[in-house]
């Protein structure tokens, strides 16, 4: 019998103060502990302050330049660009990397998000491209343990209903699913539920609640 949600361990990430990450030098450090569990955690940040390293060292991917963190759960890191051979067609790339008990469900997503699986990969626009990728991630997922996924720049080419049908999805996935999405400063409006900022070397929560990408902009540097 396949347990329900409720009955899953829950995923979780935790940065522990004094964790830095970076490659050569230290690039930013947590300032306190932050817990994260289920759900969508935006991370933001202006380019190059280290929202990619960040999410490669909490996904296994870079080492840390000291101190701790600890995740609980399967992890998947979607980098912000998929390669996939140009003559291959996205329905054939879900039917060799999707589960067939998610394959159905895969399809209506690709019909909602407006992608035509019957094109091959090497003539779609970019932004759809991103849409594949997105697709092979979400239904690699498994409901019968925790799951983790960063992501980054995902939204990055997708248009607002585009990123609305995503979003909505990860809602109606959060009880088995813990993301954490680096998003551009492009979204101003995008409300962000719960956030980790990077400003001034310091990584650190920046609240929850129905803020948005704009509140959040103050507070970067």
């Amino acid at each position: 019998m396949t347990p329900s949600p409720s009955d899953i361990s829950r995923a979780s990430v935790k940065l522990s103060k004094g964790l830095a990450i970076g490659y050569r030098s230290i690039i930013a450090t947590v300032t306190e502990d932050i817990p994260l569990e289920n759900g969508t955690h935006y991370l933001l940040a202006r380019n190059g302050r280290g929202k990619t390293t960040l999410l490669k060292t909490l996904a296994g991917l870079l080492n840390q330049r000291s101190g701790q963190y600890t995740t609980h759960g399967r992890c998947q890191f979607i980098g912000d660009e998929f390669y996939f051979d140009r003559e291959l067609k996205s329905k054939a790339i879900f039917k060799a990397l999707i589960p067939e008990a998610h394959r159905q469900v895969a399809l209506q997503l690709a019909d909602q998000l407006e992608l035509d699986t019957n094109k091959d990969v090497g003539k779609l626009s970019f932004g759809n491209r991103k849409k594949v990728g997105l697709i092979v991630a979400e239904f690699r997922v498994l409901k019968e343990s925790p799951n983790i996924v960063f992501y980054d720049e995902p939204f990055t080419g997708l248009d607002t209903p585009a990123r609305e049908t995503i979003a909505e999805h990860w809602l109606s996935t959060s009880e088995y699913t813990l993301r954490i999405v680096s998003c551009h400063p492009d979204f101003d409006s995008m409300a962000m539920p719960s956030a980790l900022l990077i400003s001034d070397a310091q990584i650190f929560r920046g609240g929850d609640g129905n803020l948005t990408w704009a509140d959040f902009k103050k507070c970067l540097s």
